[in-house]
């Protein structure tokens, strides 16, 4: 398999560990900015943009995970690292675990945030569903539908420019990026492996997450021996976004990271 090369930034000392950051569906690595400046105080940060997202290019759909999975250990090749941690957050939480079940031998730990590990009926007509919506209006015709999701009405009341930020992500989004990994959403079939994961796992919830719900991610932490789980407060699906600051605490505490 040949993965396709990502478009990616890396910043922190060049001496410390590695860590990749991996966005959701319809955002660009910009979605870390207000985890980086701390993160890369203790951490070699590398962020990519999924392929059909932000600058990377957009292959011909549909994707496996195994494509994206694959795509990630090149972006880790790219930059000569053999071994890093991995936080990723909904289809880059998902990502994260393929990571972890794929070659353990790679990942210093897999923080998953906001992601599932199946993809249910329910689940996969949603994409069923947005994929139509696309079709007929384009990627902009799925953003009215997207951000109630992804962010509370508090913070889209507070902090408008959050939303702006994940428009402008969502808007460099391709059709035929956002078809792709739709289709690997759609066959995401990680729950029954999970048993299997040898990397130490933290799972980060948002509490009023209604795609990947606490329920369900305590499910997947309880089959990943050795994991942890929380959930940070009042949080729906971009949980990094909407409650930035309870979000970077929870990681802090996750990663072992002391603030100073």
């Amino acid at each position: 398999m040949t993965p396709t090369t990502l478009h990616s930034t890396i910043s922190g000392p060049q001496n410390a560990p590695a860590l990749l950051l991996l966005n959701s569906l319809g955002a660009t690595q910009a979605m870390w900015d207000a985890q980086v400046p701390l993160l890369e105080r203790y951490y070699r940060v590398i962020r990519c943009d999924t392929r059909g997202h932000g600058n990377s290019p957009t292959p011909p759909s549909p994707y496996s995970f195994d494509d994206i999975v694959a795509d990630a250990f090149g972006v880790l090749d790219a930059h000569g690292v053999h071994k890093a941690s991995v936080m990723g957050l909904s289809l880059g939480g998902m990502t994260a675990l393929g990571m972890g079940l794929a070659a353990p031998d790679r990942i210093e730990r897999l923080v998953c945030c906001a992601a599932r590990a199946d993809a249910p009926p329910p689940f996969v007509q949603s994409w069923h569903d947005r994929l139509a919506k696309m079709e007929e209006g384009g990627v902009e015709a799925i953003w009215q539908g997207t951000i109630p999701f992804w962010l509370s009405e508090e913070t889209r009341r507070d902090h408008p420019e959050r939303e702006a930020a994940l428009h402008a992500g969502f808007l460099k989004t391709t059709e035929e990026g956002y078809r792709g990994c739709a289709n690997a959403l759609m066959g995401l079939d990680y729950l029954r492996h999970l048993g299997q994961m040898k990397v130490p796992a933290h799972f980060v919830a948002g509490e009023k997450d209604g795609g990947a719900t606490p329920e369900t991610m305590r499910a997947m932490s309880d089959a990943c021996p050795g994991s942890d789980f929380s959930v940070v407060p009042g949080a729906k699906h971009v949980i990094n976004v909407d409650r930035a600051e309870d979000f970077t605490c929870a990681v802090l505490k996750t990663l072992d990271l002391v603030m100073g």
